[in-house]
């Protein structure tokens, strides 16, 4: 197969009206010519829609080997995923919770054990819903392990519904609450109640702001919610996001605040032994301040506190109950300027207290061990690999023993067990499944951006070096303080393992160097993260990986603006794009969805100098006719209440009247799929949709292979 075979029969894309619709914004004339393509119920909206299907549809059928690769490249991902996942072990009392996906298994299920390893299934939603539609988002034991809160939702919508269960016998004790989407659960000692944050009902707040207006309450196992007591978060910012702990004993309740997606927070803490669990009197730890502080209460009665202030890295810092304020913390592990403090854990060792910390740096993981008191470096603790380590969770009774998850670009998941005594580490839980992997070479390397700063870049090769350019993929994200880590990818892997080479950079706005890192990559600084993709494919080109005409560009969600920037900047720098669950026109993302909760992340089009930026680089508001776009697959999915499809819809149809290049060679297709939504999905869905991305990429790149083990 080869590029010039991609034609397919559709002389010309949907019709879709231009409205001469200009908006007089900041003083610039701003036109909107889709605005229609909002509505997504008007049957305007719906019959365009439903000729994209079609033409999508025409066009995989006219695929030149008749869909034979695609079926490869699914029948492949399909083995890689059966390598299952499984997760560190979280103790409550004499039990453990951990979730696990066997071979086959379209959902990981939440299985219990107690001291015996005896397991027993709690949550299965492949059991609760067959159709795979029905997902468990979080969930929580009490503190002897005895109750279960957890929540479920259904379509992909992430409207969860919380629910009770007796651990031992499986029943229901309580729910379902509704309005709990992201809900926190802190349990209070003996189980009869605990608190929560939930969502005003949507006819206490104004039109259009129901999924904001989140409070903290306290609830009664078996009560009716409507009872429940408010204990934080009336009055304050509709966007605000909280986080609730309890202490072990039950004496300390704290409270963290965010608004929209900001790292920042202020932190509250309460005794609630002295006034009771449902009337606290706040302490303000931190409030009003650019930073980030999170608490954990010891078993030695103080404080714990992780922090980013006066240190982007974070640090660990102390403090006792009756000396909380800033200034009378002290350093328990300082600021590392080459490790970004990701978490940690407080251990016995035959010595006394240690500190398991984890770090990271360019998104790889570290474990070294301190002593508690005296802040010293103890040991550096072997990993496996060069990879990422999550979930470090220890007994909260104490003990010398800690859990965590680790995987990598080459490795399925799979838990290890540290021990403070010997100080070595085991297997706890292996992955589920067996696969064969082909050759795949992992090579990370540093290019300097359009700026000179030095970007880490991933990337996995059949060969160790390039020996010929190949048909490549560049994935990226850069927002939000998330930082791209190694990962076992059954897509990547099966990409390359046809031919291909993909590429990961950790672009600024993730977190690979700490706060200044992200700090760099938003708000006015936005363009920094467009300019090192840039640079990403600049450097792929200049070592001899690819070619342009061999260049593909890969996101969603944030990524997804990535991409839409990157194709509207340089249309001529990619061959293709695959761009998912996109955020693309910026000057009215805040109106939909969840995106006012995002502002913090990229500005406000309602502030006049935040407006600018965000003017500058809108993918939507960047299209120029008769310009040869690269040829480009949007994939929604129209049970995503996080970004709004009309992203996608807008610049599809945008680009589709644009572009210079006929059907046949750029295609701009939309991909739609319904009852899911931005995140979680059942094994099954992921695999068509991994397979369609896939073939398109391989369609437009002229990779002729399909994978080999």
């Amino acid at each position: 197969m080869s590029r010039s075979d991609s034609a397919f029969p559709p002389p010309a894309y949907p019709r879709a009206e231009r409205l001469d619709l200009v908006e007089e914004l900041h003083g610039h004339r701003v036109p909107d010519p889709y605005r229609w393509l909002e509505d997504p119920a008007s049957p305007a909206t719906s019959a365009w829609s439903a000729a994209q299907d079609a033409l999508y549809a025409a066009f995989q059928e006219a695929a030149p080997d008749g869909g034979i690769q695609r079926e490869a490249f699914r029948s492949r991902v399909a083995e890689l995923a059966d390598a299952g996942a499984v997760t560190a072990p979280v103790w409550r009392g004499e039990r453990f919770f951990f979730t696990r996906r066997e071979p086959g298994q379209e959902h990981p299920v939440l299985l219990t054990a107690g001291q015996d390893g005896v397991e027993r299934a709690l949550i299965d939603p492949g059991a609760i819903d067959p159709s795979g539609a029905t997902t468990l988002d979080l969930w929580f034991p009490s503190r002897d392990g005895a109750l279960l809160a957890y929540l479920t939702s259904e379509g992909g919508t992430e409207e969860a519904l919380l629910r009770v269960i007796d651990v031992a016998t499986g029943k229901l004790v309580d729910g379902p609450i509704d309005r709990v989407r992201y809900a926190q659960v802190a349990w209070l000692p003996g189980g009869q109640a605990f608190y929560y944050t939930r969502r005003l009902a949507p006819h206490l707040v104004p039109e259009g702001e129901s999924q904001y207006h989140r409070r903290v309450y306290l609830h009664r196992v078996g009560t009716d919610p409507a009872q429940d007591v408010l204990v934080f978060g009336e009055g304050l910012d509709k966007t605000n996001h909280y986080g609730v702990t309890v202490s072990h004993d039950g004496r300390w309740l704290a409270v963290t605040t965010g608004r929209g997606t900001s790292v920042s927070n202020d932190l509250h803490i309460a005794e609630i032994a002295a006034t009771g669990a449902s009337e606290p009197a706040w302490i303000a730890v931190q409030e009003g301040v650019d930073a980030q502080t999170t608490v954990h209460f010891g078993r030695d009665g103080r404080f714990y506190l992780r922090t980013d202030r006066d240190a982007p890295n974070l640090r660990l810092c102390v403090a006792e109950p009756g000396a909380l304020a800033y200034g009378q913390w002290r350093d328990v592990l300082p600021q590392n300027p080459a490790a970004v403090l990701e978490d940690y854990a407080i251990l016995d060792a035959d010595t006394g207290p240690v500190v398991l910390a984890l770090t990271s740096w360019h998104g790889v993981s570290s474990l070294r061990l301190y002593d508690l008191a005296l802040g010293e470096l103890l040991a550096e603790v072997a990993t496996p690999g060069a990879g990422t380590i999550s979930g470090v969770h220890e007994h909260p009774d104490g003990g010398p023993r800690a859990w965590f998850r680790y995987v990598d670009h080459v490795t399925p998941p799979r838990v290890l067990a540290f021990d403070a005594r010997t100080r070595e580490v085991g297997i706890w839980a292996d992955t589920p499944g067996t696969i064969e992997l082909g050759t795949v070479h992992v090579r990370r390397v540093l290019y300097p951006s359009r700026d000179g700063t030095k970007i880490p870049m991933t990337i996995l090769a059949p060969a160790a070096a390039p020996d010929r350019p190949r048909p490549t993929i560049l994935y990226g994200y850069g927002g939000f303080d998330i930082t791209l880590v190694p990962d076992f990818s059954a897509l990547r892997l099966a990409w390359v393992e046809a031919g291909g080479v993909f590429a990961v950079a950790n672009l600024r706005g993730g977190n690979e160097e700490g706060e200044e890192w992200h700090r760099a990559g938003r708000l006015a600084d936005k363009q920094n993260v467009f300019d090192d993709f840039h640079a990403a494919a600049d450097h792929l080109i200049a070592e001899g990986w690819t070619t342009r005409d061999r260049l593909g560009i890969f996101g969603g969600s944030n990524g997804g603006l990535l991409v839409g920037a990157a194709l509207t900047q340089r249309p001529d720098a990619y061959a293709a794009v695959v761009c998912s669950a996109p955020l693309l026109d910026m000057l009215r993302y805040e109106l939909f969805g969840l995106g006012a909760l995002w502002n913090v992340e990229y500005g406000s089009a309602e502030v006049h100098e935040e407006f600018e930026w965000l003017l500058a680089y809108s993918p939507y508001h960047h299209v120029h006719d008769a310009t040869a776009y690269p040829a480009t697959l949007f994939t929604v999915f129209e049970g995503d209440t996080r970004v709004d499809t009309l992203h996608a819809r807008k610049l599809a149809a945008a680009l589709q009247h644009a572009t210079s290049a006929p059907i046949p060679n750029r295609p701009v297709m939309l991909r739609r799929e319904h009852n899911v939504g931005h995140s979680t999905r059942s094994i099954s869905r992921s695999l068509t949709l991994w397979a369609d991305e896939l073939s398109f990429f391989a369609r437009q790149l002229g990779l002729d292979g399909a994978p080999r083990k």
